[in-house]
């Protein structure tokens, strides 16, 4: 795509958008005067939104219409070159690779210049104009994971980089038992992709609802080596509140392996995730 349709892409397709104030910084700016107030009425405004993180909000960031349906045939064709490739695969594959695979198939058909050009658009647009402020590890829409160094975790269908996050992962699990599960480890921009657009989906095209539960593709710390765990047994619900409840949350605070990536009052623009395992 030549500069001048991407920077047209980027003009289009979403309705209005907000930047928020520095949820913990905002106040050292504006020590005195109705300035404090104004910021201080943004923070609380902000707390509640990552609180009540499923839910829309004023001023939150839309696609519109028009753009809907690009949003919609994106994600059932990521969908079915994921049921082509399998689970595990399709969470390491490049966008290039993607591309390639639905080329080869007929049961996926290839992406169109369209849907090429909205993934595109959504892959470089800000983060922070939707509410996430968390930094980019994977900033290029094709990056690729070096799947030399990974290595599938058995029973899982999830893999981990070799090195600090499979050390990391065996040592909580060698500390807390049979009773820990990994629930999501290495996840590429295609894989990223799938999950944000499927939840932008049911919010209706609002990308600030999906990034409160989601870092858009790009942003996930999934991509260089995080990884969320669970308890046994558990279910969906280990990514819910009801983690906190666990055995297998009391024991990860207990050994000090309990290093979030996304707190309970984070600045990042993300619910709470107390299933998140931060990476170095």
């Amino acid at each position: 795509m030549n500069r001048r349709t991407f920077l047209s892409m980027v003009s289009l397709g979403f309705m209005y958008y907000v930047i928020p104030c520095d949820a913990y910084g905002a106040i050292k700016y504006h020590p005195n005067g109705s300035s404090h107030l104004v910021c201080d009425a943004h923070i609380k405004d902000y707390l509640f939104k990552i609180e009540h993180f499923d839910e829309p909000h004023e001023n939150d960031f839309f696609l519109d219409e028009k753009t809907l349906p690009l949003l919609y045939s994106s994600l059932k064709r990521l969908i079915r070159v994921e049921n082509t490739v399998g689970h595990g695969n399709f969470a390491l594959i490049s966008i290039d690779q993607a591309i390639k695979t639905a080329r080869i198939y007929s049961s996926i058909e290839p992406f169109p210049q369209r849907e090429l050009d909205f993934l595109e658009m959504i892959f470089y647009k800000d983060g922070t104009l939707y509410g996430f402020l968390g930094e980019k590890p994977l900033p290029g829409f094709t990056d690729s994971l070096n799947q030399n160094k990974t290595i599938k975790i058995t029973g899982t269908g999830n893999h981990l980089y070799k090195g600090l996050s499979i050390e990391t992962y065996l040592k909580i699990k060698q500390i807390i038992g049979d009773d820990i599960i990994l629930t999501s480890g290495l996840r590429s921009v295609t894989k990223q992709f799938m999950l944000f657009l499927n939840k932008a989906a049911q919010r209706k095209g609002n990308l600030s609802q999906a990034s409160r539960s989601l870092a858009p593709p790009g942003y996930s710390y999934h991509g260089v080596g995080d990884f969320d765990v669970g308890q046994t047994g558990y279910g969906l619900d280990n990514f819910t509140w009801r983690f906190t409840e666990s055995e297998v949350y009391k024991k990860l605070l207990d050994s000090g392996y309990a290093t979030l990536r996304y707190t309970r009052k984070n600045n990042l623009g993300v619910r709470f995730e107390p299933w998140h395992i931060k990476v170095g």
